[in-house]
């Protein structure tokens, strides 16, 4: 070899390293509703496509979405799998607003979990039971918490009912076959209807804005003076608040043309002196949990979807509409959709479930069952059984 000539500089091409393989994250259900009056469904196309590009994988049960007005073909396109109710109900995470039955929760494998609405106060004893038998683990959305302590599903439902009372409110009055033929105010010369709002919370205030946007003049009533003094200021001192005085009360259901009942502390019962002081005609909302039973003695109408709020026809009968998120079913897909993305989202970032409910005391706080524990103390005791400590659990797995 020749001194004088310098060996070759050997310069290594770049070469592409193995990987590996993204991580396989959890399969997430969608179930068709189990209660036939509730139309609620969780996530719309837009919301399942950012899950699945998340690397999720979503099964909807076939025409699930029906009620929210999407067919099966827009999630198609968006790369959910259209499957059978079994399959649905067997995926890793399942999402069910309505309240589930012992069948349903049968279909799920251990270790599963479940995302509800689930309402202490209206699960049966039988439906707890079957959550416990079924070793899954169950979180009530509407007690999910976020960093600083709000409730961002229970809030959002919340003033989306309390909005869709009033919208409701609107169109019962302006129906001149059901209705009186009226507006709720805003014209100049004509005294505008009265809004009497039981409560003062989230649903409450947002009941009583869209009413001001109207033009009403609303009435607000709770025993909770804080939370008066909070809504008039979040709505500009233009609602005139009392507490729960009898006879202020009863005077203000005795010119009310609206009445919107939300929950207060202790319930809130009308008797008959109550019910009989109310205009005939009269437009009830009950946005509690109890579903009219406030008003025993008045016309009970359950509200279904695309805004079928039924007509009573004539104006001489007091009645009490229930369950008016219905009316805008899809508006609360697109709204419980922006949640769900990011609690998912931080589910899987915690590298499992019983791994996220140790780092996300928000989401622990919402677990009622714990692989067949009860944990929450309301449905302990309706299933007549002792409550858990999740923490205890947690620590030792």
């Amino acid at each position: 070899m020749n001194p004088s000539v310098s060996d070759p500089v050997i310069t290594p091409l770049p070469k592409e390293a193995p990987v590996a393989a993204s991580r396989k994250l959890f399969t997430i259900g969608l179930p068709a509703a189990s209660d036939p009056a509730d139309h609620r469904f969780a996530l719309t196309p837009e919301g399942a496509q950012q899950l699945i590009e998340n690397g999720f994988e979503i099964v909807m049960q076939r025409g699930a979405a029906a009620p929210i007005h999407y067919p099966d073909s827009r999630y198609a396109e968006c790369g959910v799998k259209i499957v059978e109710r079994a399959q649905a109900w067997s995926a890793d995470i399942v999402i069910q607003l309505s309240r589930v039955n012992r069948t349903d929760v049968a279909m799920m494998r251990r270790g599963a979990m479940l995302l509800t609405l689930l309402k202490p106060l209206q699960a049966t004893r039988d439906d707890i039971k079957a959550l416990l038998e079924a070793h899954i683990i169950t979180v009530a959305l509407d007690m999910v918490e976020d960093m600083d302590g709000n409730r961002p599903f229970a809030d959002i439902l919340a003033e989306i009912t309390g909005r869709a009372a009033i919208v409701g409110a609107v169109s019962l009055l302006a129906d001149s076959f059901g209705g009186k033929g009226i507006l709720l105010g805003g014209v100049t010369g004509v005294v505008p209807c009265e809004v009497t709002v039981i409560g003062s919370g989230r649903a409450a205030r947002a009941a009583a804005g869209s009413a001001f946007g109207n033009g009403a003049l609303v009435r607000m009533f709770d025993n909770d003076i804080y939370s008066l003094r909070r809504a008039e200021r979040d709505l500009n001192c233009r609602v005139v608040t009392s507490a729960l005085h009898r006879r202020v009360l009863l005077n203000a259901l005795r010119t009310a043309d609206v009445v919107i009942n939300t929950p207060v502390e202790p319930a809130m019962v009308f008797d008959t002196e109550a019910i009989a002081t109310m205009k005939k005609g009269v437009i009830i909302f009950d946005l509690t949990e109890r579903a009219g039973a406030d008003f025993p003695g008045v016309t009970k109408c359950c509200v279904g979807p695309d805004m079928a709020i039924p007509t009573i026809k004539g104006t001489q009968r007091r009645v009490c509409y229930t369950n008016v998120v219905n009316a805008v079913a899809r508006t609360t897909a697109m709204a419980l959709s922006n949640s769900l993305l990011t609690m998912l989202t931080r589910l899987v970032d915690c590298d499992g479930m019983t791994n996220a409910l140790r780092l996300l005391p928000g989401v622990r706080s919402a677990v009622v069952t714990f692989f067949g524990k009860p944990v929450n103390a309301e449905v302990a005791k309706k299933a007549g059984v002792r409550q858990a400590d999740i923490n205890i659990f947690l620590t030792l797995s």
